[in-house]
């Protein structure tokens, strides 16, 4: 199982994307995230272990699932937030 730090160092708005991953501000990397939901709705997720994945009903709140990418198509959910 994947460490999961308890506090976030970073934080950035996502812009959701079909293509392209979730950059780390502090490095430019793509790094495992996890999210804070602003706005819940759909969320479709690429995890770090590469699953495209589509969560039903998401609630508004912290998301504890390690991500790389949250595609713009499906996605309702809105107001999202990457935390590293």
């Amino acid at each position: 199982m994947a460490y999961q730090k308890l506090q976030a160092a970073r934080a950035a708005l996502v812009t959701k994307s079909d293509t392209v991953d979730i950059p780390n501000p502090g490095n430019g990397a793509v790094e495992a995230c996890v999210l804070y939901i602003g706005t819940g709705g759909i969320l479709r997720v690429l995890t770090a272990a590469g699953d495209d994945i589509t969560f039903q009903n998401v609630p508004v709140g912290f998301f504890p699932v390690q991500v790389v990418r949250v595609f713009a198509s499906t996605t309702t959910a809105n107001n999202i937030v990457a935390l590293w």
